[in-house]
């Protein structure tokens, strides 16, 4: 890891289900960041084009009124929107981890973009097991999504809202070396009442045992609701009981759990900075860690299988040569001989 780092954690309202508007916001907080000195960029889970919050409000059939227009407006991780960001941080100099809703042929996934400061594209993960009725929309990824990837920057992982909740999958990420976490959340602002769960208490402590059991640096982003977005999924008095304004709580921890930025008010649209001073990781590797000096593999150990999960495999063609014996190839391969004749 260097030295230091310069991280910066998006608190701020999707343009909800506009993928160009998004995608402008995108690079305005890209540059907006950079200016402020920032070498890493994070945004909130399914920052493009926004979360869809019609899963927690209505019936699955009622809801997919929203699908066609929500898929439409889902990014693709090789396509124009993507080639724009890549750009933008290519342009700023500084790495972006990005969270959007990918479409890849029929199916959506809650994924995160990890682009270099020379627009590389690092790689796309998807979160492995989307929550609750997430599940309605967005397919799961697999052991391949388990990504921690050496940048100029350090080790670099991210993970989506709730897999800041699963024990075994917080592990695999520690395992691989990281030190510099996005952990990526929407607003906080649905069903807060009846459902302490989802509220910022809890998710914000789940950011920043994170940094503690891992021993990592932690940059939070968190959406905001806004007008917007009320607007755009609250048709009923009931439904704006559920979804408030605010939600908006993004945070940076460092490796022994200390807060490292100044929160912004729940309502409010900014970016929080951090500078990361690498030697805290050493302090707080030499205290506790959990895939080293602090494990116990005679007792736990965890199994990972980190491959690709296809849906369709395609068989490579084997190549004969077809003498004028009469040999021919069966279906499978093996090679038997006819008769030629007189």
């Amino acid at each position: 890891m260097q030295e230091s780092v310069r991280v910066a954690a998006v608190q701020a309202e999707s343009v909800p289900l506009d993928l160009a508007g998004g995608v402008d916001k995108v690079i305005a907080l890209i540059a907006e960041a950079a200016a402020a000195g920032a070498e890493l960029v994070a945004f909130p889970e399914t920052f493009l084009p926004g979360y869809p919050w019609w899963v927690w409000f209505d019936s699955v059939a009622a809801g997919m009124a929203y699908v066609p227009q929500y898929a439409a407006n889902s990014m693709t991780r090789d396509g124009a929107e993507m080639k724009r960001i890549r750009e933008a941080a290519a342009e700023q100099g500084t790495h972006v981890v990005l969270g959007f809703s990918e479409r890849d042929g029929g199916s959506l996934y809650m994924a995160q973009a990890f682009v270099s400061a020379a627009g590389d594209l690092i790689g796309v993960r998807r979160k492995l097991k989307p929550t609750h009725v997430e599940r309605t929309v967005f397919g799961e990824g697999d052991g391949s999504d388990l990504q921690v990837h050496d940048t100029a920057l350090g080790k670099l992982g991210a993970l989506n809202c709730w897999e800041h909740l699963q024990p075994l999958v917080k592990y695999a990420m520690y395992s691989q070396g990281e030190e510099i976490h996005v952990a990526s959340w929407p607003s906080f602002a649905g069903n807060r009442e009846s459902a302490r769960a989802f509220g910022p208490e809890v998710n914000t402590a789940a950011s920043m045992m994170y940094a503690v059991e891992g021993q990592v640096f932690v940059v939070a982003p968190c959406a905001v609701t806004g007008a917007a977005t009320i607007e755009t999924y609250c048709d009923t008095e009931a439904k704006r009981q559920m979804l408030q304004l605010g939600g908006g709580f993004a945070r940076i921890y460092g490796p022994e759990g200390s807060p490292l930025a100044e929160p912004l008010p729940e309502t409010a649209e900014g970016i929080l900075y951090a500078d990361l001073p690498a030697f805290l990781v050493a302090i707080a590797k030499s205290c506790a860690d959990p895939v080293g000096h602090y494990s116990r593999p005679d007792v736990l150990r965890l199994w990972i299988n980190p491959y690709p999960n296809p849906r369709v495999i395609t068989a490579a063609r084997q190549e004969f040569t077809m003498p004028n014996s009469g040999e021919r190839p069966e279906p499978e391969g093996r090679l038997v001989t006819e008769p030629t004749g007189s």
